[in-house]
């Protein structure tokens, strides 16, 4: 069955497809939780918490292309929550364990843009990680950010500008540009 399917199926009441939607999402959602809260046990406390709210919540789905941000949306309430109750800022500080799972360990090029986006204002940081990491349009950041497409546009713009900064033009000029997906 098709996701677009699943998630008919889950607005409708079907736990069953909400379950499956969740298994097949549940990767990025533990790496996005983990952006957030920096630690295994935190991370999965979240996507569990998550879990739970769209279990709860899913018929309030209006529209189900917005699925993944509806999701996405939750989860990120659910680690802010989190490092509410820690009282700690977000942070991205461990940024390489999760990413080395995925990439080559030696990517230089990897390791040197998770190292420029430590140093990013919050929500140029958190604009560059969806767009960058988690494929997210401006449009879908927008909805997760609960901010306008413009204001995406220009922390992903004024983040972009400071990542060519820090990098530096050598960087750029020998083609190491941001993935669009890495």
């Amino acid at each position: 069955m098709d996701e677009r399917s699943l998630i008919k199926r889950a607005i409708k009441g079907d736990m069953e497809s909400l379950e499956e939607l969740l298994l097949i999402h549940s990767d990025q959602l533990y790496r996005t939780a983990y952006l957030y809260v920096q630690n295994r046990e935190d991370a999965l406390d979240v996507v569990q918490e998550a879990s739970y709210k769209a279990f709860i919540a899913i018929e309030q789905l209006k529209q189900e292309k917005y699925f993944l941000t509806w999701l996405t949306r939750i989860l990120i309430h659910c680690a802010y929550s989190v490092l509410k109750k820690r009282n700690k800022e977000v942070r991205i500080e461990a940024t390489d364990e999760i990413f080395k799972q995925q990439h080559e360990p030696t990517s230089e090029a990897l390791l040197d843009l998770l190292d420029v986006i430590r140093t990013l204002k919050e929500k140029q940081k958190h604009a560059i990680i969806l767009f960058y990491f988690h494929d997210l349009t401006i449009n879908e950041i927008s909805k997760v950010m609960k901010i306008p497409e413009g204001t995406v546009k220009t922390y992903l713009r004024r983040g972009k500008e400071k990542l060519k900064e820090k990098l530096g033009g050598d960087y750029y000029d020998e083609g190491k540009r941001i993935p669009r997906s890495l």
